[in-house]
């Protein structure tokens, strides 16, 4: 070996000592390209970005046409090529991850967010605010809380709660995961700061980052990152978090987060240090232990289940059915989704039992009289409508 290698390596080794003696990460400093042009404030916010990620420790390629000192740069001519570049370099083994502004992300792999809630400065990994998990909604939320939990844990967070955004699907996703859990997935949830508590979690909970990971349908994800990322300029720059994070799926392997247009130099920053998280947490092996946990504890039947129960009241609801006697209805049930209200209360009246559909202050109720709780819950259960 020549002897100017030599000095090369015990430089870089001497490097690598000190870049784990300051960061607490053995092994380097993580690869992440980051693709500069297309962004709605510049080229120089987006090298703005990789020079903040670059002082904490992140090994920068940055794909455009600007230069700076700490940050290596890969010229192209314009955004198409830096796209081609970006495919390159994960190709080629050159990067370890990829900060863009989009991506195709294939079905069944959808982006974690991660942000700083206003309330009380907290953090929050949002599932999900890109791509598609599923074309079925309620299986892509399930899906979407295994995806938070992947991400959570590959940055560090042991045990991370999980919650569920009070929109529609909420409730069959919470049926699911809880019975997940009962087949021995180890699903922690969250508990709402509102007075009746429970893991569905509304609005005042988003500010305050009362779970780990917030689930939702990434449309809903999405716009839930723009406004606590941005709601403090307007809306037209992004001054906080981390951006709308990294695609994940069962067997996807390829590292690619997603920041946008509108993302400013703050966010840029903490795309490119979350992709490095992600790199020293090994979240390949963290995504590859979480499914087999979740596939061991009957992920793909209940999927399947669910939408299987979803179709029949469809068919169901061709048939006419008669109300019965109507009486006082005064016992709520509450826990199906606005969508299937009438088919439950037709269900239940085809089993003679009468019933009303009501909106509670925590979602969709079918009211009953409280004579007929009892027998009215085990209708609804069994016809996929409730947990």
């Amino acid at each position: 070996m020549a002897k100017d290698q030599v000095k090369t390596m015990i430089a870089q080794t001497f490097l690598d000592m000190a870049d784990a003696l300051e960061s607490g990460r053995m092994g380097g400093r993580p690869k992440i390209a980051l693709t500069g042009m297309g962004s709605e404030h510049g080229e120089e916010n987006a090298m703005q970005g990789a020079v903040l990620a670059a002082k904490q420790g992140v090994d920068v390629y940055y794909i455009g046409t600007l230069h700076h000192e700490g940050v290596t740069t890969v010229e192209v001519p314009d955004e198409e090529a830096g796209h081609k570049k970006m495919e390159e370099l994960l190709e080629s083994g050159q990067v370890q991850g990829a900060v863009t502004m989009h991506y195709p992300f294939p079905i069944g792999v959808s982006t974690v967010g991660r942000c700083v809630t206003p309330g009380k400065g907290k953090e929050m990994f949002i599932a999900t605010t890109t791509g598609t998990s599923s074309v079925d909604r309620i299986e892509g939320m399930v899906k979407n809380a295994i995806y938070g939990i992947i991400a959570a844990k590959a940055c560090g967070v042991e045990a991370p709660t999980v919650g569920i955004l009070n929109i529609d699907g909420a409730r069959q996703t919470e049926t699911i995961l809880k019975q997940l859990q009962s087949n021995g997935y180890p699903i922690q949830f969250a508990t709402s700061g509102r007075a009746d508590g429970g893991c569905v979690m509304r609005g005042n909970d988003v500010l305050t980052g009362s779970p780990d990971i917030m689930v939702m349908d990434s449309l809903t994800g999405n716009v839930v990152l723009k406004m606590l990322a941005a709601g403090t300029a307007g809306g037209s720059y992004e001054t906080i978090g981390y951006g709308y994070g990294p695609g994940i799926g069962e067997g996807y392997d390829r590292l690619v987060m997603i920041v946008s247009r509108a993302s400013g130099a703050r966010v840029i920053a903490g795309a490119l240090t979350y992709a490095a998280e992600l790199v020293a947490g090994d979240y390949q092996a963290v995504c590859k232990a979480e499914f087999e946990a979740a596939n061991k504890a009957g992920l793909k039947k209940l999927l399947a289940d669910s939408v299987a129960s979803r179709k029949a009241p469809a068919v169901a609801a061709a048939e006419e059915v008669k109300a019965p006697p109507k009486e006082v209805v005064t016992a709520a049930i509450a826990g199906i989704e606005v969508m299937d209200l009438e088919d439950a209360v037709q269900l239940l009246w085809k089993n003679n039992i009468y019933a009303e559909s009501g909106m509670g202050c925590t979602g969709p109720i079918v009211l009953v009289s409280e004579a007929n709780l009892e027998a009215a819950k085990p209708i609804l259960q069994k016809g996929g409508y409730i947990g």
